[in-house]
């Protein structure tokens, strides 16, 4: 093995221990918020994105729906999303096509059809909202299965996403992620670049942006999310306590 990859396993070693590290602490930290103070977020994080122009310029959005404690809740959001005639799409994991090339599992967003759809979903083993497998065929999908012709046309133009910590980079004001650590996000947005780049636009049109509670924002006396040369960087974070952070931060 050469120095280089010895060299390059070396961080990447470091990188992830540094991700767990913060991981754990992030752990620890979110069980002392009650869930009145995730609830009173929640609503501010709502009231905020309500009046965010590129929210309500937005026609086809992903939404994460929450598990029931630890981050902000997006009930209200997805709701608002509807009954505004978004398209709305939320997550949805599935074995890997390209199996058995890593990962094992990846991540497709999928069309929830109307309200009724969203209410009828039913809670997974964590507890959050999940689209029965048997009707994912049946659902607009933005990177598609099998019969992916049907869905050639689709890309998403605003994306809210979870996190277990996030911090502002003091160069450029782009936002650093720390998620739960399997890559999901990270290897669909590179998949949706890609489907983008095929539709022949240069560059992805979607803007991505966090949502998270006060807590788990880290300011600069904290330190900084560690990120490697896989981990996309977001346009901007809507916090707890209502504030916008990040590079396109204007209301």
């Amino acid at each position: 093995m050469s120095d280089g990859a010895t060299s390059d396993q070396s961080a990447m070693a470091s990188l992830n221990a540094a991700k767990q590290q913060l991981r754990a602490a992030m752990k620890h930290k979110l069980k002392a918020v009650s869930h009145e103070s995730i609830l009173s977020q929640s609503a501010a994080v709502f009231t905020t994105l309500r009046h965010f122009q590129p929210y309500l310029d937005a026609k086809r959005i992903s939404v994460f729906l929450s598990m029931p404690s630890g981050e902000i809740q997006t009930d209200a959001i997805v709701r608002d999303a509807l009954v505004a005639g978004k398209e709305v799409f939320i997550p949805y994991l599935h074995k890997n096509p390209a199996s058995p090339d890593p990962p094992a599992r990846v991540m497709d967003m999928v069309r929830l059809r109307d309200l009724a759809d969203y209410e009828s979903l039913q809670p997974d083993k964590w507890g959050i909202p999940s689209i029965d497998p048997a009707t994912v065929q049946e659902r607009e999908r933005v990177l598609g299965g099998p019969d992916a012709q049907h869905y050639a046309g689709i890309l998403l133009d605003f994306i809210l996403m979870p996190g277990v910590a996030f911090s502002i980079n003091p160069g450029d004001g782009a936002v650093m992620r720390l998620g739960h650590g399997k890559g999901f996000y990270d290897h669909f947005l590179s998949r949706h670049s890609a489907k983008a780049a095929s539709l022949g636009q240069q560059e992805s049109p979607v803007l991505l942006y966090g949502l998270a509670l006060s807590e788990q924002f880290l300011p600069p006396s904290e330190g900084a999310v560690p990120v490697g040369p896989l981990d996309h960087p977001l346009n901007g974070i809507i916090l707890g306590n209502g504030e916008i952070k990040g590079s396109h931060s204007a209301k």
